[in-house]
């Protein structure tokens, strides 16, 4: 019997168990809170365990810890092109989600995919808001941003981005500057400050492998770049976070 006569047999079955799917109006609600940036809507949303609450989502798997796993991944997947359709770059929008589902691998426990969605739907929600915020409505701007993230580790200059965009390097630096706030050196530095920041959190990778793979020209410049943006060193930065890590997991194993 293959498997569209077996959905046949079943969907035909007298005794099967119906259940009504939670109306997709507060799944719509959700996402647009998520994709316009309302951070209290969407922590309301995972204080009130929205995500555990299995009444009318469907069965996926008769697992109960691969049954929120497959939900967290549609989530995520919808939150993905959402984001990215309202102005997230599309390289960033497909790394966080590719991030946030390889996080999976590591989790067994119902709650422990709770916690991972409550994370990756405010990290989302944070990153619209100032989306959101910035009113940067120019395609070249917008085109722009998207070269410097998919070339972060590179050393990118405004001779570089003119030519990928096919302007002057005056037209687009004034236009930039205009439209961000920031010249596009600044927001380089930001942005490259943004991504050491992540490899601190969530990798090994020493201080001089940091700065060589974000095209630092010395780990001594990219110390003193960090400390300039974030307020402390990056052995600090590391330290204080590993220690807030440090604290979460001692909670969930109390």
């Amino acid at each position: 019997m293959g498997y569209q006569d077996e959905w046949l047999l079943l969907e035909a079955e007298d005794d099967i168990d119906e259940m009504e799917h939670r109306p997709p109006t507060e799944e719509f609600l959700f996402y647009q809170a998520v994709t316009s940036g309302d951070i209290e809507a969407v922590r309301k949303n995972c204080e009130q365990k929205r995500f555990l609450d299995s009444k009318g989502v469907g069965v996926l798997s008769k697992s109960p810890i691969m049954n929120f796993k497959y939900h967290f991944v549609i989530t995520t997947a919808m939150i993905t092109r959402l984001c990215r359709q309202k102005g997230m770059e599309l390289e960033q929008a497909f790394r966080m989600s590719d991030f946030y589902i390889q996080k999976l691998d590591d989790i067994h426990t119902v709650q422990g995919v709770c916690s991972l969605h409550d994370e990756m739907v405010l990290d989302y929600t944070e990153k619209m808001r100032r989306i959101c915020r910035s009113d940067t409505n120019s395609r070249h701007i917008n085109a722009c941003k998207e070269y410097i993230y998919s070339h972060i580790k590179e050393r990118i200059t405004i001779e570089d981005l003119a030519d990928e965009l096919g302007v002057s390097a005056s037209y687009l630096s004034r236009l930039f500057k205009k439209e961000t706030g920031d010249s596009v050196s600044i927001y380089i530095r930001k942005q490259k400050i943004e991504m050491a920041k992540n490899l601190l959190q969530y990798s090994e990778y020493s201080m001089i492998d940091i700065a060589n793979r974000l095209s630092f020209s010395s780990q001594s410049h990219f110390i003193q770049q960090f400390r300039e943006i974030v307020g402390v060193t990056p052995k600090k930065y590391r330290d204080l976070k590993h220690a807030i890590q440090w604290d979460i997991d001692l909670e969930n194993k109390e």
